[in-house]
């Protein structure tokens, strides 16, 4: 069954000169993880808006729990939590006021549903008296899902949610989605420009420019992959891209941390004649793989 439901939603901003959704349609099934996975400026933000009330759509409908949001938005805001993409609690209020205040808001009380925060409350709880505005960014964030959840809602939108925390508070803030997919069979809807996210969802969209380029499980976006690709390098690193771009055979090359990413035609180049061509044009050092295609690899094939 699903919890959210929209169709053929546009928005636009500045009378119209820019489109920040083209059309988007897309289901969320009820207790999954739903990615929303592209770069700033794709149209994440306005989406999210959208679905928690915050904005109107210029056409188009969206349901989040059996309700409409345009008709329902009243309704809809004590069955959604929302985690924006900024800090938005009070930076002057201290930890434990943010939540008991989130709580009366929402008529409700911390006690009622500390099961629900409980193992994320817990991580911040030696703080409970610090001012908010003072926490670092991983406990910002915890502290911010807490509030979120605080009233238990049926849906839980969280806008690019572990963007600017440390590798380590971002590992710990899947686990802490998951254990609230698996205990409480939330539905959550999540943002992130980070690709490698993905691989922590049960289905994403990858979404561009307003417009989603597909929809599907990870794996089953990574599988429909059919380019050969390889990863390449040399001693120069930034002549080898614009070298790779213009060889026969060379159909696509990007950079990828270390290494270039190239999808080959294999008719036209084998390993060895690709290092042969290179070596030409005097690279040394040079060192070529076939791997196996990740989530911004995919994500790269649809923009040709």
């Amino acid at each position: 069954m699903a919890i959210v439901s929209v169709e053929n939603l546009k928005m636009s901003y500045d009378k119209g000169k820019v489109q920040a959704l083209k059309g988007v349609s897309f289901d969320v099934v009820e207790g999954e993880i739903f990615g929303l996975i592209g770069p700033d400026g794709a149209g994440k933000t306005s989406l999210f808006r959208i679905l928690t009330t915050l904005l109107l759509a210029d056409s188009g409908t969206a349901v989040v729990d059996g309700m409409d949001v345009m008709k329902d938005y009243k309704k809809i805001r004590h069955h959604i939590g929302y985690m924006p993409g900024r800090f938005s609690l009070y930076p002057d209020l201290t930890v434990e006021e943010n939540l008991s205040f989130f709580a009366t808001v929402f008529n409700t009380t911390i006690e009622e549903n500390y099961h629900l925060v409980e193992d994320i409350y817990r991580q911040i709880e030696p703080f409970k008296k610090r001012k908010a505005g003072k926490l670092s960014g991983g406990m910002k964030q915890k502290l911010a899902l807490s509030c979120a959840l605080i009233h238990a809602p049926h849906v839980l939108f969280l806008d690019e949610p572990t963007t600017g925390v440390d590798p380590v508070s971002r590992k710990e803030f899947w686990e802490m989605l998951h254990k609230l997919k698996n205990n409480f069979r939330l539905s959550i809807v999540v943002s992130t420009p980070y690709m490698d996210e993905a691989l922590q969802c049960d289905r994403i969209a990858l979404i561009q420019d307003g417009k989603f380029l597909t929809i599907d499980t990870p794996d089953g976006i990574i599988k429909s992959y059919t380019h050969t690709l390889w990863s390449v390098r040399s001693d120069n690193m930034h002549r080898l891209l614009t070298d790779l771009r213009s060889i026969n055979g060379v159909r696509t090359a990007f950079a990828f941390g270390e290494n270039h990413h190239a999808t080959i035609d294999t008719s036209v180049l084998t390993v060895e004649s690709l290092r042969e061509k290179l070596a030409e044009l005097g690279h040394n050092s040079i060192v070529i793989a076939v791997i196996e295609p990740t989530i911004e690899d995919c994500f790269m094939n649809f923009q040709e």
